[in-house]
């Protein structure tokens, strides 16, 4: 009888786990399927994008998305705006956890990485390689490079780059010219040009450079120029309060301290300040150069060149990517997947970055006759492309937003001579760490 019992036993045993199995192939088979790429659309497909583009960018991507619409059989792009990206975030994270997110939207890389983990998100490799909808690997390494590395994790791809921006150096071209100053290329000729262009001339102060309030944000270039790094995202620690760290605050905090630098203070950006004259030089987005030109209209005559190096040429690339929510169909897929060829196509690429400021994202773009010829009429736009080779990307890692806050609330504080570099330092490391401990 036991014996009898215990190979029933076996047997329901095996009839379970056969079952199991059984119970847990369509769940595989279906996630096989949802990641499968048509080989073409069956009937008419909508899809909305939502985004964060607003005036004359807005009605550039109106623009753009109409001519793909004009082009398509199947395909219809409805654009939503969410206005700010602040509310575009919000906007998203809520739809996606109530399953109502749409087909694709912009997206930051840190809010990608929190995407990823909670698998909102579409690997778009598949898509990239398929033999009739991909990209040749021609086409793939044509997207520069740094973009590339940015909109890959463990070495798939879940976004591809849209509207990206990185900073450079805004200066006045007749207050250089009368110092006879050159341009300036390093640390020290930094220091040097902001000295000798800070006066006060019969009642007007002029400083010689300025750094927006969010120069927090920027500060890991200047960790990076110095020689270091400030985030590890191999054991997703952040290395603040480094030698190289102190080397790069003690440069910027040293002009700031002798009132060769400042800050944009009230003035809420450093455009304002700029195109009345009282600031010579100050460092921006790129994608101000429209605000800057507005600014500065019949006021002062200005350029842009390349940021200053340090130990190292290093140059941070912000903006948004573009993504493909899972919760979107397998035909809205492929129907996102050809608009964003469309969008990051040479042409398109081009057409956007003369239309808004913003860099074109191939390297073919930048040798078109279009381009070149736009360029040699509008040498301030060509300026943020030629740092291509400098540009850098953070590796990816949780907690991203609360780093950001540390870096503003931090190195402005020292900047404000409220605290010392060393307890700035300290207290930067503290509080990042702690965001990122805090997202995982």
């Amino acid at each position: 009888m036991k014996k009898f019992l215990f190979v029933l036993l076996v047997g329901l045993i095996a009839i379970s786990l056969v079952a199991c199995g059984n119970a847990e192939k369509p769940n595989e088979d279906k996630k096989k399927e949802t990641a499968s790429v048509p080989e073409e659309l069956t009937g008419p497909v909508e899809i909305e994008f939502w985004h964060a583009m607003t005036g004359g960018l807005e009605e550039t991507l109106k623009t753009m998305t109409d001519e793909f619409n004009q082009s398509q059989d199947n395909i219809t792009v409805k654009l939503v705006s969410q206005g700010s990206y602040d509310d575009l975030s919000k906007k998203l994270m809520a739809s996606a956890k109530a399953e109502n997110a749409p087909v694709m939207a912009q997206a930051y890389e840190d809010w990608m990485t929190q995407y990823i983990e909670n698998d909102l998100i579409t690997d778009l490799t598949p898509y990239m390689e398929h033999k009739q909808h991909g990209w040749s690997k021609n086409e793939l390494n044509d997207i520069v490079s740094v973009f590339r590395e940015a909109n890959t994790w463990e070495d798939k791809m879940y976004g591809v780059p849209f509207n990206k921006s990185t900073e450079v150096l805004y200066y006045n071209t007749d207050m250089l010219t009368e110092k006879n100053l050159e341009i300036p290329a390093t640390w020290e000729g930094y220091q040097a040009a902001a000295k000798a262009l800070t006066t006060n001339k019969d009642g007007k102060q002029v400083v010689g450079l300025g750094f927006e309030n969010s120069i927090g944000l920027s500060f890991p270039t200047y960790v990076r120029q110095a020689g270091g790094k400030t985030i590890d995202g191999t054991v997703d620690e952040v290395t603040f309060n480094t030698p190289e760290a102190k080397t790069a605050l003690e440069f910027l905090n040293g002009m700031i301290a002798e009132g060769t630098a400042r800050l944009a203070g009230e003035d809420g950006y450093m455009s304002s300040p700029f195109g009345r004259g009282d600031v010579a030089m100050y460092v921006g987005s790129s994608a101000g150069i429209s605000f800057v030109g507005a600014e500065a209209e019949g006021k002062i005559n200005w350029s842009v060149a390349p940021l200053p190096k340090g130990k190292a040429a290093a140059t941070a690339f912000q903006g948004t990517n573009l993504a493909i929510f899972n919760s979107a169909t397998d035909e809205e897929k492929l129907a996102a997947w050809e608009y964003m060829k469309f969008l990051t196509s040479t042409e398109q690429t081009v057409f956007w970055a003369k239309s808004t400021g913003y860099v074109p994202v191939r390297t073919s773009a930048l040798e078109t006759d279009e381009w070149k010829k736009y360029v040699e009429e509008n040498p301030a736009y060509g300026v943020a492309a030629s740092q291509f080779d400098a540009g850098y990307y953070d590796p990816h890692i949780k907690g991203k937003s609360g780093i950001n806050e540390a870096l503003n609330k931090e190195i402005q504080s020292v900047l404000l001579q409220e605290k010392s570099i060393e307890d700035g330092l300290k207290d930067l490391q503290k509080s990042a760490q702690d965001a990122v401990d805090k997202a995982n």
